[in-house]
């Protein structure tokens, strides 16, 4: 279950010794027979001999074979794995003629970056919490040398590696490693993704220059994030979860998440996109059944919180966070005289 054309020999200065350790330590885990692994490996290892006959990643939907390269058989058991691999968070993709709509519409994200989107071709990128793949599967359109995804849940591991068996792509490249590992690939990648990750992390600007490390010189890093209005350089903190979702520390206004790129050493930094949330983008599907955008949205009496309500709560918190701020300085400043 491992590349048998690494990538590895493309990374000259990465640090290969530690990387072929945590492979090795990763393969055991894999392979082990707790049933949180064995759920996802044995699905992957009954379909992974199936070979799509054609590939179209240029358009919204990731589409892999046909219907009619499979038997009857073939194709209802392809069906199980799939969903047996819900729920679905990235998509949508189209695998031997059965659609699979995920939770978001990662294309409309995808749609957004095409303006800005710097020369793939030939180019050794990394994907940090690349999930199921999508994205890779968009960026091996423009035939980059190698896409390198970052992902440490096993869940979406497996998922990614039975979608490129049908595929066959072998310049797509996935390790079950998270964003901190990007120290080990010093100097190596043209081009960094970094999506829905930074507000999941607790040193947001430790993790960009982990990102900034792992990069050659002129190479671009995308980076984006859940946000909140404001001009102010601010982030919120918030208690627990922000929107529901558990693991989310710091959400930075625009121009807090552009000091926190030029603190970790990052140059011509731009905000090229802004946009509020929607049902459109996010949303509850056949193959994601648990909550999603719909249930943050308040009911009649308000008992649920929705982001537009989060959104004015937002503006107040900050406000009162600049008073604050505002009040210490002036008692700094009384105590230092």
């Amino acid at each position: 279950m491992s590349d048998t054309n690494d990538y590895l020999d493309l990374l000259e200065n990465a640090d290969h010794k530690k990387i072929l350790n945590l492979r090795e330590e990763n393969r055991h885990k894999l392979f082990s027979r707790k049933k949180g692994y064995l759920s996802y490996r044995l699905p992957y290892e009954s379909v992974c001999n199936l070979r799509a006959s054609s590939l179209d990643l240029g358009g919204e939907v990731v589409r892999i074979g046909s219907a009619d390269d499979l038997t009857a058989e073939e194709h209802q058991q392809v069906y199980r794995v799939l969903r047996g691999f819900m729920p679905w968070r990235k998509g949508p993709f189209q695998v031997f003629g059965i659609d699979i709509d995920a939770e978001w519409r990662s294309n409309r994200k995808w749609d957004r970056l095409l303006p800005i989107l710097p020369d793939l071709k030939g180019k050794i990128i990394a994907d940090v919490g690349c999930n199921n793949g999508y994205y890779m599967f968009r960026m091996a359109h423009f035939n980059p040398e190698a896409v390198i995804g970052f992902e440490p849940y096993h869940h979406h591991y497996f998922t990614f590696r039975t979608l490129n068996s049908f595929a066959g792509l072998d310049n797509l490249h996935l390790e079950l490693l998270g964003v901190e590992h990007l120290p080990l690939y010093a100097g190596s990648f043209d081009v960094v993704f970094l999506m829905g990750i930074i507000y999941h992390r607790i040193s947001p600007v430790e993790m960009l220059k982990d990102v900034w490390k792992s990069m050659k010189k002129g190479g671009t890093v995308l980076v984006e994030s859940q946000a909140i209005p404001g001009d102010e350089s601010v982030a919120l903190f918030p208690e627990d979860r922000y929107a529901k979702v558990p693991g989310t520390y710091f959400v930075p206004t625009a121009i807090c998440l552009k000091n926190w790129m030029k603190r970790a050493g990052f140059h011509d930094v731009e905000i090229f996109c802004t946009h509020p949330m929607s049902r459109e983008e996010q949303r509850r599907t056949e193959w994601m059944v648990f909550e999603s955008y719909e249930d943050l949205k308040p009911d009649t009496d308000g008992r649920r919180l929705s982001r537009a309500v989060a959104g004015l709560c937002q503006r107040r918190s900050i406000t009162h966070y600049l008073q604050f701020l505002r009040q210490f300085r002036e008692i700094r400043s009384t105590i230092l005289l």
